[in-house]
């Protein structure tokens, strides 16, 4: 379990196909992560298994749902990562609760300065719609943002100059895919109001 509180980040090194998977090579920048073998890591979102790792980096294997699903297949060599390691009890939960498991890819529709912050507008698929709401919360990159506004095809957020300075939201433009989570407890709920109590039995 995550926050989407990003304070590092780090960059691809190398993404070494395997077959269908792929190993993911991290190497970390600025202050480096106390990773141990096993560890859970948050990657732009997606929640990893960090391998090998030290002060330098780490390494992840993605499997090819992770692949599929994420946009951890499209990066490159150079390519900036949102990094958080997961929840310890009694840290502080300062975002929202982020699972680190991708519901599914948006994409950039607009990106508007507006003084010192900047509108971004995200166009989702038609599916999770229903299950994003203005005053909510959701996950873009791993980062836990609020909704404040919806339409017909998407969201928009208000990013402050510092979330844009400390996490890779800097480098979006027109069409950028992101990974979207959507707020775990809208998850349950829209599952609940489909079926029933005894949908959570299933």
């Amino acid at each position: 379990m995550f926050t989407g509180l990003i304070r590092h980040t780090g960059r691809v090194a190398a993404l070494q196909q395997h077959g269908d998977d792929a190993r993911l090579i991290v190497e970390y920048q600025g202050d480096p992560l106390t990773a141990e073998v096993g560890d859970s890591i948050a990657v732009n979102g997606a929640c990893l298994t960090a391998l090998q790792p030290d002060r330098r980096g780490f390494q992840a294997d993605l499997s090819a749902e992770t692949l599929a699903c994420t946009t951890l297949g499209q990066l490159q060599p150079g390519d900036q990562l949102n990094l958080e390691p997961s929840m310890r009890l009694g840290d502080s939960l300062d975002g929202h609760l982020v699972s680190g498991h991708v519901d599914a890819l948006g994409s950039v529709r607009a990106v508007i300065p507006q003084g010192d912050s900047t509108l971004v507008w995200f166009d989702v698929p038609e599916r999770l719609l229903p299950l994003i709401a203005a005053k909510g919360s959701i996950a873009v990159d791993g980062i836990s943002l609020t909704v404040n506004e919806t339409d017909a095809t998407g969201f928009r957020v208000q990013l402050i100059a510092h979330t844009r300075q400390v996490t890779t939201l800097h480098e979006l433009s027109i069409n950028s895919p992101v990974n979207l989570e959507v707020d775990l407890i809208a998850r349950y709920v829209a599952r609940l109001a489909r079926f029933g109590p005894s949908a959570m039995l299933k």
